[in-house]
């Protein structure tokens, strides 16, 4: 071999392993945004949930959370967290219960302080369900699509 083949062939490796590089970070930023979002939607699910048992409590409070708001809060502070890549690092705070409860305003207030309303808490766990399988489909669908392109078909 001549130092000119080495040389393309040194060139050749570094272009794929940049390329590598790259398909792996916006593999990373399509499935953390995914990932934030169904771990908010979970997150909600029990909040919501919780409002529902909780609908007989005398003086409960129900809560919510800004789902659109503390999205864009996660993604903003995962966007800038450091990643461990050794298991003897210290890991960083990765909670969920940073973003900051909401309080509902009942629509007729009732006797005991309860501010739960059964009939809205349900729609909202419905939909927030909905929400949580259409993430996951469409989530199934990019990995399935993904597949079929690395298998060539």
């Amino acid at each position: 071999m001549n130092f000119i083949t080495i040389i393309f062939g040194i060139l050749f490796a570094h272009r794929i392993y940049e390329k590598e590089i790259s398909m792996k970070l916006q593999l990373q930023q399509v499935f953390s945004t995914h990932e934030n979002m169904l771990n908010l939607r979970a997150k909600r699910t029990e909040i919501l949930a919780s409002n529902l048992v909780n609908a007989d409590t005398p003086g409960y409070k129900a809560k919510d959370i800004d789902f659109k708001q503390a999205l864009e809060d996660k993604l903003l502070t995962s966007n800038s967290q450091l990643r461990t890549t050794h298991s003897g690092h210290i890991s960083t705070s990765d909670d969920l219960d940073e973003f900051s409860l909401m309080y509902s305003v009942p629509t007729q207030p009732s006797l005991d302080g309860n501010t739960v309303d059964t009939q809205i808490e349900n729609a909202k766990f419905s939909e927030n369900t909905i929400r949580y399988l259409a993430s996951l489909r469409f989530l199934d669908s990019k990995i399935k699509g993904m597949a079929a392109a690395i298998k060539g078909e």
